[in-house]
């Protein structure tokens, strides 16, 4: 394979992306109609903006989404909101279910694993973080020792969540204790 065949073969997803948001406005006007008459209005002349300030985010993702507009990308573009939150929301109202992202909740079952691993990231502190890989390691050594990979996976995958969770909250010495973990194995 030529490497402009493999730049063509690895570009094809974006092209089709790019394909994807660039949707035609017929497609839109018809999903635009019906989500207008789904979110609230104070008189018939209030343009879909005018209306989307009185109404907040989530109450504009569950009108989307209940008049039809169930693809989650043509909702985050119509509300200018993060996929993970429409995500959450949706899930939260039980129109989906499944979704995981950084934010997601230890407290869920992603997984078979996800019990074993329940409320255990913990960074407000350095002793706090310390102590989530503590019982991190444990795991870690205990799933090592079953012979179980996926359970070694999970593990890690908990302390990147810590130490991702921790860096955007501004915790960079917590998170580097979650680093400095992952780094070791």
């Amino acid at each position: 394979m030529t490497t402009e065949e493999m730049i063509e073969q690895h570009s094809r997803p974006l092209a089709l992306e790019l394909d994807y948001a660039d949707e035609t406005e017929a497609s839109n006007a018809a999903q635009t109609t019906a989500a207008k008459a789904a979110l609230p209005t104070a008189t018939a002349t209030t343009t879909t903006h005018e209306a989307t300030e009185s109404t907040s985010k989530k109450e504009q993702i569950l009108a989307l989404y209940e008049s039809g507009i169930t693809d989650i990308a043509q909702i985050v573009r119509r509300i200018s909101a993060r996929p993970s939150y429409v995500a959450q929301v949706l899930q939260g109202a039980g129109f989906i279910s499944g979704y995981f992202d950084l934010y997601t909740t230890t407290a869920r079952e992603q997984n078979v694993y996800s019990r074993f691993f329940r409320n255990v990231l913990q960074f407000k502190t350095v002793e706090a973080a310390q102590e989530s890989v503590l019982k991190i390691d444990r795991l870690f050594n205990y799933f090592e020792r079953l012979g179980d990979r996926a359970g070694q996976h999970q593990a890690m995958v908990v302390a990147l969540t810590g130490k991702n969770r921790a860096r955007w909250s501004n915790k960079h010495d917590a998170a580097q204790v979650f680093n400095e973990w992952l780094a070791s194995h």
